[in-house]
C-alpha cells in the first residue's frame, strides 16, 4: 500500500513579489518556491502526497501574504496558519485556520507568552476551536510550559521539536510538561539537522498519537535537503500512518 503523507509544515514564497527581510543573509533560499515544487519532491519518493499545512513566512507585509495565499487555489494547501499578535480582541484573517505569533524572533521579548494579552488570546482561540502554532526559542521552553498550562483546552502544535537546545533536565521537564497537556502536539521537521536523541525523547514522551511529520520545506534546504530529511523520517518511523498523516489530520482538523 502506498504511504499517504500530510506535511504538517511547509512554506511557499516569491521574493520577487514579497519582502522577506530574514532571507537577506541566506542566498541559498532566495528563490521562488511553489506548492507544485513541493509536490515534485514527494513524487520522487512515490508516496501519495495528500497536501500540507502552510505556515506563515514572517513577511514584512502580512496582509499581502494573506492575500497571496487566498489567491492560491491549490487543493494541496489543506490548512493555513497565518500571523497574528495574540490578544482577546485580535483581528484574524478570514482564510486563517489557525494562527502563529512567532516567539523565536528578536522582536519578541522573553516572557511574551506569559503576558495577560497572550494568555487571553489563547483562551479566545480555544473558544473558537482554532489551533495555535508555537515556534519558540529553545531556552524558553520552561516559560512555554508554564504559559500553556494555564490554557490546557487550547490546541497547541509545537514547531521544530520545540527548538530544544539539548536534553538537560530543565528542557526534558518542560517538554514532558507540554506533553502532559491534553491538546499539545509536536513536529519533527527538517532542521539543523534533526537530533536523534531529541527525537527519541519526544517520541517516548508525547506518545505515538501526538508527534507529527513535517518537512519544513524549503528551509530544510538550508542545512540539509528535502530528500535527506524525508529518508531519515522513513528510516526512523517506518511507514507509520499516524506520524505521516493521521496525527496532523487530528491536530489541525483536516478533512480529506
Amino acid at each position: 500500500m502506498t504511504l499517504k503523507v500530510v506535511d504538517s509544515h511547509f512554506h511557499i514564497w516569491d521574493p520577487t513579489v514579497q519582502n522577506l527581510p530574514w532571507l537577506a543573509g541566506l542566498p541559498k533560499l532566495q528563490n521562488k518556491y511553489t506548492i507544485e515544487d513541493l509536490e515534485a519532491e514527494y513524487a520522487k519518493f512515490g508516496v501519495d502526497f495528500l497536501g500540507g499545512v502552510y505556515v506563515e513566512v514572517d513577511a514584512a507585509d502580512h496582509e499581502q501574504e494573506d492575500r497571496l495565499l487566498y489567491e492560491n487555489k491549490s487543493p494541496k494547501i489543506l490548512k493555513r496558519m497565518l500571523r497574528v499578535k495574540l490578544s482577546p480582541t485580535m483581528r484574524v484573517p478570514i482564510n486563517a485556520d489557525g494562527i502563529r505569533e512567532p516567539l523565536h524572533v528578536d522582536s519578541e521579548p522573553r516572557g511574551r507568552c506569559c503576558e495577560t494579552s497572550f494568555i487571553e488570546g489563547l483562551r479566545a482561540m480555544a473558544a473558537k476551536g482554532m489551533p495555535f502554532e508555537l515556534c519558540n526559542r529553545g531556552e524558553e521552553l520552561p516559560d512555554m510550559a508554564k504559559a500553556f498550562a494555564l490554557v490546557p483546552e487550547v490546541t497547541v502544535i509545537m514547531d521544530h521539536l520545540g527548538n530544544a537546545p539539548g536534553l538537560d533536565e530543565e528542557t526534558k521537564k518542560a517538554l514532558a510538561d507540554m506533553a502532559a497537556l491534553p491538546n499539545t502536539y509536536i513536529k519533527v521537521s527538517g532542521d539543523n539537522p534533526v537530533d536523534p536523541d531529541i527525537v527519541k525523547y519526544v517520541r517516548d514522551t508525547f506518545g505515538p498519537k501526538k508527534v507529527l511529520y513535517s518537512s519544513n520545506w524549503p528551509v530544510v534546504e538550508l542545512n540539509s535537503t528535502f530528500a535527506t530529511h524525508f529518508q531519515l523520517m522513513l528510516d526512523t518511523f517506518g511507514e507509520d500512518e499516524d506520524f505521516f498523516m493521521n496525527n496532523a489530520v487530528r491536530a489541525y482538523g483536516i478533512e480529506l
